[in-house]
């Protein structure tokens, strides 16, 4: 599982496409009534890739060297990552089963970083009300703009190396884009849940959901070009276990 002084000029705002402007989900702490965890069950699973993966796009970063020379060879858009026959960045989440809340808030923010001009982890969850850290670790200019359907859209440049904005989602939505309007290549996904019971799987294919009662729960697993899957799962004595399987075209 992988997880992450604004002295800009006049010009290097409006290459970004501009800043918070009224645009932005608004920042905070999120204030979320004190709750525990529902249970001490885990839901833990795995994401199979069944075929030939397709081939990643490569990436023309020669404009930009600073990037550039943080990448062994040619960079390479991880649209479909698959290791062994496992595939990464896939958003699990319950949809299904759990008893009301409220739900316990994740006791750290969620974190995105920008390195090597890509978006690090490339899918994300974050909880309603949880706090966001969006980070750039380049020197050099990029901005980051959320295209939601449901959440308040906002788009936000951050021209040098170490910045850190934070941002919030109000509303569940599955999933928010990211982009870059500097470089047009970055995307990365955010999954925005009324609970915190989610999870991306890693480099392995595997996840795991923690928290949770003995029960029934209905779950969904996402991938950005691959689609959704749903599946059903009990977790017996503290433990349950779910597997997916995507395939290529």
């Amino acid at each position: 599982m992988r997880g992450f002084v604004l002295a800009a000029t006049m010009v290097a705002f409006m290459a970004c496409g501009g800043g918070d402007g009224g645009d932005g989900g608004e920042s905070g702490t999120a204030a979320a009534a004190a709750a525990a965890p529902l249970g001490n069950g885990s839901i833990t699973g795995v994401i199979h890739f069944e075929g030939m993966a397709p081939s990643n796009p490569t990436i023309d970063m020669a404009e930009e060297a600073e990037c550039a020379e943080k990448h062994m060879g040619q960079p390479i858009d991880p649209v479909v990552t698959v290791t062994d026959g496992m595939l990464a960045n896939v958003f699990i989440r319950v949809t299904g089963g759990l008893p009301a809340g409220p739900y316990p808030m994740p006791s750290q923010p969620a974190r995105i970083d920008q390195d090597g001009c890509l978006y690090h982890p490339r899918v994300l969850g974050v909880m309603v009300g949880q706090d966001l850290e969006i980070t750039n670790s380049d020197p050099l200019l990029h901005n980051i703009k959320a295209v939601p359907t449901e959440n308040r859209p906002f788009n936000i440049s951050q021209p040098t190396d170490g910045m850190t904005t934070t941002r919030t989602f109000n509303t569940p939505e599955i999933m928010v884009p990211l982009e870059c309007n500097v470089h047009g290549w970055m995307n990365a996904y955010i999954g925005v849940v009324e609970h915190p019971y989610f999870a991306v799987s890693g480099a392995d294919g595997a996840f795991n959901i923690a928290g949770l009662p003995d029960g029934t729960y209905q779950i969904e697993a996402w991938h950005e070009t691959l689609g959704t899957q749903t599946g059903e799962v009990t977790i017996t004595g503290g433990a349950g276990s779910i597997e997916f399987t995507f395939s290529g075209a």
